[in-house]
């Protein structure tokens, strides 16, 4: 199993929404490395979901319930069939609580702040504990 990590804005999809519809297809990600991402992700991956505008936080987590497949409406794009697993009970984990550790100085979400869907290492996922992510 693997993890990543898809932004979304609130206003447009947010993890409350998510938790209602249970299940969702990821879709509308254009940028040739994230589509890149999607494409890597299996089923039984779990998948970080982080809050964009101005809330820059990991705010739940999702689970790959599907492998990828071309955007039937963008064949540009790709999608991945996603189903809620939790949202993370709040103060959420946010950008700057990442930054100030200085321990994820190479994590995409850091050098790459404008990609929408990443990896996370492993080698992060005992310090995002640490942060306050209940991963169990």
């Amino acid at each position: 199993m693997k993890y990543f990590l898809a932004k979304t804005e609130p206003s447009g999809y947010s993890i409350d929404r998510l938790e209602k519809d249970r299940v969702t297809s990821w879709n509308g990600v254009r940028n040739p490395q994230a589509v890149n991402f999607l494409k890597s992700m299996q089923k039984g991956d779990m998948v970080f979901i982080y809050h964009t505008e101005g809330q820059s936080c990991i705010v739940g987590l999702a689970e790959v319930i599907g492998n990828g497949r071309v955007d039937p409406i963008d064949a540009k794009s790709y999608l991945v069939d996603m189903k809620f697993i939790k949202k993370f009970k709040e103060p959420f984990v946010t950008l700057k609580q990442i930054k100030q550790t200085g321990k994820f100085k190479d994590f995409r979400l850091v050098r790459q702040s404008r990609l929408s869907v990443m990896d996370v290492p492993e080698e992060y996922l005992p310090e995002l504990k640490y942060l306050g992510l209940d991963l169990d």
